[in-house]
């Protein structure tokens, strides 16, 4: 039982500052309210605002991986990282090929 209370004050060592979570937050606030004004006042036409969106969310996604779920805060991040990548391929594939089929979905009459 000792163990496992000196391995959770280890994790917790890892955690992030103050100011990081600060900065993450301010981040996060900052990356929302754009697309969102975007949209609102009609700013851009319909490409625009979807690169608008699109970018934010992939800036957002990076503020939350290094800011919120460190990361590269771990002892083995290179590890992290390459799992992170692994999902998001087979992610894009599922996705990717479920727009392809829907797409190419043609039944003959």
């Amino acid at each position: 039982m000792a163990e496992h209370n000196s391995h959770d004050s280890h994790s917790h060592e890892q955690h992030g500052s103050l100011k990081s979570y600060v900065i993450g937050f301010i981040l996060s606030v900052v990356l929302t309210i754009i697309p969102l004004v975007v949209v609102l006042n009609d700013m851009m036409g319909k490409t625009g605002t979807l690169i608008v969106i699109l970018g934010t969310a992939a800036l957002q996604f990076v503020v939350q991986l290094f800011f919120f779920m460190h990361i590269r805060e771990t002892e083995k991040p290179r590890w992290n990282v390459m799992a992170l990548i692994f999902g998001l391929l087979i992610m894009m594939t599922i996705v990717i090929g479920s727009i392809w089929i829907m797409l190419n979905n043609a039944v003959a009459h």
